[in-house]
């Protein structure tokens, strides 16, 4: 049983924002906050990160519709990395940065020095996985912690009873895992000099591997039968969408999405689906029902299969089989426009795209609408049947009415 008199407000919805674009969608489709890499000092050094201009932005556009943007500086530094630190986060707080999520004490003494009004956040770098440490890090100045991955319900519920109101707690609740320790993984630093604790994974746990035991006449033999090589280290996406009442009951007070590198008919579909599950459950709370459509909004972005990674204890949270997600459907557009009057939608494209497809509109709000491709044109008003290069602009009809940001996805 949920203990409903424990629930003061509704839990933050905290959204990956690898780019602008994500980080609008994000917020177009109902999240609460981002949290994004800069151009330095975080764990996402091949995603798009954000230059300064951009972040500002960004800023303002969360800032206009009361949302928060938090900014990672979350490697482990070596003494070079810390070259530079103290003027970035000068420059993150003076641009008006809500947090910033850090994982190394160094960091995080730097940051009480130069910026000490700034809000900081314990990244899951940090390996939490108990009370007392997170009473260490809230004294020295932390004002969030969030839970290392390995936590289960039961242990998220316990820090949280022990933590005083000060001290906030986020979780993951969706997107990718990993293999390694609260994401300390040696593997690609050696087996290709890439330092995934300083932002440069490889992902070599999601290489397939065969295994051997060795013997003692020097001959290894293969474990695994027929030949078959094995994934053996590539980890399921978690996914709590049908746990929403545990989780809020739990007391968290920020669920975290996974998925900086992700695409933005991803974010958009994961934001959708957690929104509505979230404002459902306070909408009904007694008479809260699980709504299958949000699982299907999740099932059509790009994805591994699910699993509920240790909230449970669950001991199946490896798949074997392959390292390759599941795709069901692909982002074929964007809205830029529509006129009510002409029922002409301008879209710019993200996948090809043809004449007569049936299509999905993905809007913020209620579920998708099918509308097939129509009266297909080019920018300059020439019929075209097909829409093939990156990021052109094209018009169709629509008696649908669509409004900006609409995504358009088809299924494969």
């Amino acid at each position: 049983m949920i203990d409903n008199n424990s629930i003061k407000k509704k839990p933050e919805l905290l959204a990956p924002a690898g780019n602008l674009e994500k980080l609008k969608t994000a917020i177009n489709f109902g999240a609460d906050a981002v949290y994004l890499g800069g151009n330095k000092f975080n764990l996402r050094s091949a995603a798009d990160n954000f230059t300064c201009e951009e972040l500002k932005e960004g800023i303002e556009f969360a800032h206009s519709r009361g949302k928060k943007v938090h900014t990672t500086l979350n490697i482990i530094p070596h003494d070079e990395d810390l070259i530079g630190i103290d003027e970035y986060l000068s420059e993150l707080y003076n641009i008006g940065v809500d947090a910033v999520l850090i994982a190394d004490p160094g960091v995080i003494s730097i940051a009480r020095e130069v910026v000490p009004n700034l809000e900081i956040h314990l990244s899951t770098q940090a390996n939490l996985l108990n009370y007392k440490s997170a009473l260490f890090w809230h004294k020295i100045g932390v004002k969030r912690v969030v839970a290392a991955r390995e936590m289960s319900l039961k242990d998220l519920k316990k820090l949280k009873k022990e933590l005083p109101c000060t001290c906030d707690v986020e979780a993951f609740v969706h997107g990718s895992m990993c293999m390694a320790y609260s994401g300390k993984c040696y593997l690609s630093n050696y087996l290709t000099g890439r330092d995934a604790n300083r932002g440069q994974c490889a992902q070599p746990c999601r290489y397939k591997y065969n295994l051997y035991e060795e013997k003692q006449l020097g001959e290894d033999i293969e474990v695994r039968e027929k030949s078959k090589s094995i994934y053996i280290m590539n980890s399921k996406d978690l996914c709590m969408i049908q746990h929403i009442p545990e989780l809020i009951g739990a007391g968290i007070n920020s669920f975290k999405i996974e998925g900086r590198m992700k695409s933005t008919f991803y974010v958009a579909s994961v934001v959708k689906a957690y929104r509505q599950a979230i404002d459902s459950y306070f909408e009904n709370k007694d008479k809260y029902v699980f709504d299958e459509k949000w699982m299907e909004c999740l099932n059509k972005p790009s994805h591994r299969p699910y699993t509920t990674g240790f909230y449970f204890n669950e001991d199946k949270r490896q798949h074997y089989a392959s390292s390759s997600y599941i795709r069901n459907y692909d982002i074929v557009g964007v809205v830029r426009k529509y006129n009510n009057e002409t029922q002409l939608a301008i879209i710019e494209q993200r996948n090809k795209v043809y004449n007569g497809d049936i299509v999905e509109i993905l809007a913020p709000k209620g579920e998708n609408k099918i509308v097939k491709i129509e009266d297909m044109k080019n920018k300059n008003g020439e019929v075209i049947e097909s829409a093939p290069s990156a990021k052109m602009i094209f018009t169709i009809k629509c008696n649908e009415k669509l409004k900006e940001n609409d995504i358009i996805i088809k299924a494969k």
